[in-house]
């Protein structure tokens, strides 16, 4: 069963998700995020530099740390995103390092319906990334336009196929002879 998503109407202040996925982060990740952001601070992209700072190794880019942060919450916060409307207070609390694994958790801290569009809502949330040992490496607060559920389920509506799958696979499929 595909995961739909929570639209508007599934979201009630003081709702906590534990979003179910963990990311690690390779050496490869944090290499070509940097330097495809163009980032040029040797700190997350040269081992021999990076070994003689106070932190002995590579640090991960921090705007990759949000990059990952926020996709992990995406699953249960903005899955029918209409919008992102904004990210504000971010803390970046604890260094994260090649090889640390991130997991999530928000909490819903607003909910109310759009003054501009009346198929969605404004969804507020504070969250936070932990690394495989509990430590918090960051927080922030976003707020998400949310479809409500009619125009969403419609928006995500699979394509009309000629045939089930059920019936290629069964009868086999003609145009791959």
């Amino acid at each position: 069963m595909r995961n739909e998503g929570n639209y508007f109407e599934d979201f009630s202040v003081g709702q906590v998700f534990q979003h179910p996925l963990g990311r690690t982060i390779y050496d490869a990740d944090n290499a070509w995020f940097t330097l495809l952001t163009m980032n040029t601070n040797e700190l997350h992209f040269n081992a021999d530099f990076a070994s003689r700072t106070e932190h002995h190794r590579e640090l991960v880019n921090s705007g990759l740390t949000m990059a990952i942060a926020l996709g992990i919450s995406v699953s249960d916060i903005s899955q029918n995103a209409v919008a992102n409307l904004g990210w504000d207070e971010v803390r970046l609390l604890a260094p994260v390092f090649v090889g640390d694994t991130l997991y999530g958790e928000s909490i819903i801290t607003h909910v109310r319906e759009s003054q501009s569009r009346p198929y969605a809502g404004i969804v507020s949330c504070f969250t936070r990334a932990l690394n495989q040992d509990g430590v918090e490496v960051l927080t922030y607060r976003r707020s998400v336009m949310i479809y409500k559920r009619e125009p969403g389920s419609t928006a995500r509506r699979f394509p009309a196929a000629a045939r089930s799958i059920l019936e290629t696979v069964t009868h086999g499929d003609a145009t791959r002879a």
